[in-house]
């Protein structure tokens, strides 16, 4: 089994995040005890605002659980076996194995492992394996699946090619996080970058332009192009991190305008462009 996270479609409404508290919170389950109500992030909503200009600033949301990576670093670091991976992937905290041993937390990679002080154990998402094995549960699937309002998590089979999961996966951006590329969670659309601006006439006349064509070319040659919107505003987005772009402006009857090195070491809003007649 496996969950596809797409960020594009996340609109932090924290659905999947309450059901997971829902599910765990107050009682153990055959596969871990008890989440603490506060303190730890089973589902994490990862979030951060965008943009450098107060014209141009956005929000990136992230649900980010367990991984279940293909190679687990929480598996090597554990001893005795307290961190195991099932066949079917899923990777497992024996929540008797695993007491005293505080070291698991800081293998993990995305921080997806979280220290219960009081019990001295380590503690996890689930993948709710504890649902999944009941052949009793109708829904089969995780919580947070089951809760989310907008498709953002989907649920499936990752080694049935035919399993709408798969599908799509393949329609979107892989986005790996903290550099895993194979686990049984996968992220979709992260952003990376953008590059914005204002495209508007001569300064005296106030009045933004419509339909410019704006040209972004990187220093390896990848090339994106855009124009501007009824705001006269235009973004080329998912650009990536710490690169250099020359960025082209031009409309008919006015001088191109040419801006080199912009940087995409954060997202940045290069300003308002006023054009010149010819």
């Amino acid at each position: 089994p496996g969950i596809a996270i797409n960020s594009a479609r996340c609109m932090a409404c924290y659905a999947c995040f309450m059901a997971c508290k829902d599910e765990h919170c107050g009682w153990d389950t055959p596969l871990s005890r008890a989440q603490p109500e506060l303190g730890q992030y089973w589902m994490n909503i990862k979030e951060w605002e965008r943009g450098d200009n107060p014209r141009r600033v956005k929000t990136a949301t992230v649900p980010t659980p367990c991984n279940h990576c293909a190679d687990p670093k929480c598996v090597k670091a554990a001893k005795d076996g307290a961190v195991y991976k099932r066949p079917d992937g899923v990777v497992i905290i024996d929540p008797d194995k695993a007491v005293g041993q505080k070291q698991i937390v800081g293998a993990c990679p995305t921080g997806a492992v979280f220290w219960n002080e009081a019990l001295q154990l380590p503690q996890k998402c689930t993948m709710c394996a504890e649902l999944l094995d009941d052949p009793n549960y109708p829904g089969f699937e995780p919580r947070c699946v089951e809760a989310c309002p907008n498709q953002a998590l989907v649920f499936g089979d990752l080694a049935d090619p035919d399993d709408p999961i798969n599908k799509l996966i393949a329609a979107n951006k892989v986005t790996p996080v903290a550099g895993i590329e194979k686990a049984n969670v996968v992220h979709l659309n992260i952003p990376q970058t953008f590059l914005a601006g204002t495209v508007a006439y001569p300064k005296e006349l106030e009045e933004v332009c419509i339909g410019a064509k704006v040209k972004v070319t990187g220093e390896d040659g990848a090339v994106y192009e855009t124009e501007t919107n009824w705001a006269g505003d235009w973004e080329v987005e998912d650009l990536p991190r710490e690169k250099s772009w020359k960025v082209e402006i031009s409309f008919p009857g006015f001088k191109p305008v040419v801006y080199e090195n912009e940087r995409t070491d954060h997202d940045h809003y290069v300003g308002i462009t006023y054009l010149e007649q010819e």
